[in-house]
């Protein structure tokens, strides 16, 4: 099957949200009958609701830096599905992903002639045993894996990890996590396991309170950043630098956009630390990481900048960026979502920090109606545009003055990204 084929394929399996099917037994019978790859890795295991791929963008470029050969599973992707499968920084190629489809989903059609597995594995499910198939083949020394959904029954956490991370957590999949903190921390405090030591970022208290727990009873060994402290702050819309004090003395420069970034680059560096990684590397891989898609300055002239802030935290950063960054510019708004998404607390964050909102929508069957977002949004100022190429034509007709985020859904984001770059 060719890469078109093998996409077109795993597109037809249905959403991974919407399709998910919570449980380890089918993803596990599968990497059982390719001889479990997962067992021939290292990995830094990835859960939160907030910075994961930022953190574990950073986390592997900081590996990559001192030498070693590495892997990096994310999702979504933006653009293409071989950015899931990272191998030394660069997304797998298209022959290889369509190649690694091919060896799992002859494994699974066995399978379920067999009688040994009761479905076909999900999107996610494929994509995450493709990985590990890849990542064995190809000879990783070291991946950083990020959790899809949760953590627990997450297909990811078939792995018994060198090190587990936390990044922040917050609201979002409440259909799937549950409605509180408290719940949601449960289900990715899931990815801990005995013997395996772990760094936690700064948590509201209802979710640090179960991770403390959970870490407590399996008797590990916890990394807080906490216990690093940030002196020489200083922020730019393209980044920061400070200095990091505590187990390690590091002078961190961060090209990740964004306050919250900073908390981010320091839990890359706690976890990187902990791996025994050098100062140096360290330092060097943070200054080298790259994370498309979250305020990513796509285009000068008119200035456009893109951010998945699909969810309510996500939105707090966005805000904050604007609110420190472009307080004294005129701002216009593309805004698209998913019909599952808190669209009202979003748009209450974030939409009056706009003189103009554009709603829109991406090219997906969850999307949410343009006039459905008008409609909540209750902005003085607002206009309709049936895709992202309609939105962005507004904005580029009407002058080079004014800052434009692209924002909402990371589908919208990627097909911004698409449409712009092949503009440049």
């Amino acid at each position: 099957m060719n890469y078109p084929d093998s996409v077109h394929f795993l597109y037809a399996l249905g959403n991974e949200i919407k399709t998910a099917k919570f449980g380890l037994e089918r993803i596990a019978t599968v990497l059982d009958a390719i001889g479990r790859p997962q067992d021939r890795c290292r990995f830094v295991h990835v859960a939160g609701t907030n910075g994961k791929g930022s953190t574990c963008s950073m986390i592997e470029s900081g590996l990559r830096a001192a030498g070693l050969r590495t892997g990096l599973f994310t999702s979504p992707h933006l653009e293409e599905p071989t950015e899931r499968i990272r191998l030394d920084g660069e997304p797998v190629s298209a022959a290889d992903f369509a190649t690694a489809f091919d060896r799992i989903h002859r494994v699974v059609e066995d399978l379920l002639e067999a009688g040994r597995i009761d479905l076909h594995t999900t999107y996610f499910e494929t994509v995450t045993a493709m990985a590990f198939d890849v990542f064995a083949r190809t000879g990783r020394e070291w991946v950083v894996l990020e959790t899809g959904l949760g953590g627990r029954l997450d297909a990811t956490n078939v792995v018994r990890p060198e090190l587990a991370v936390i990044t922040p957590i917050d609201y979002d999949h409440e259909a799937f996590l549950g409605n509180a903190l408290e719940s949601i921390a449960a289900e990715k405090a899931g990815i801990l396991k005995p013997g395996v030591p772990a760094v936690f970022a700064r948590q509201r208290p209802e979710a640090e309170r179960v991770l403390e727990e959970r870490a407590a009873a399996l008797g590990i060994e916890v990394e807080r950043i906490a216990e690093f402290a940030v002196h020489d702050l200083h922020l730019d819309p393209r980044g920061s630098t400070f200095r990091l004090t505590g187990p390690r003395n590091l002078r961190i420069r961060c090209p990740l956009a964004g306050e919250h970034q900073v908390a981010n680059a320091l839990t890359a560096a706690a976890a990187l630390a902990r791996l025994g990684i050098s100062d140096a590397a360290i330092e060097s891989g943070i200054a080298r990481a790259c994370w498309p898609g979250r305020l990513e300055r796509i285009s000068e002239h008119p200035e456009i900048i893109l951010d998945g802030a699909h969810n309510p935290a996500g939105a707090r950063a966005l805000a904050a960026y604007i609110d420190r960054f472009y307080a004294a510019r005129r701002v216009r708004m593309i805004y698209g979502t998913m019909r599952d998404k808190a669209v009202d607390e979003i748009g209450g964050i974030l939409f009056s920090r706009a003189q103009e909102l554009i709603a829109t929508a991406p090219r997906q069957a969850r999307a949410l109606a343009p006039e459905a977002v008008r409609d909540v949004a209750g902005h003085p100022n607002v206009h309709i545009a049936p895709d992202i190429a309609a939105a962005l034509a507004m904005v580029w007709e009407a002058g080079h003055q004014d800052a434009v985020f692209v924002t909402g859904s990371l589908f919208l984001v990627g097909e911004a990204r698409h449409l712009l770059r092949g503009a440049a």
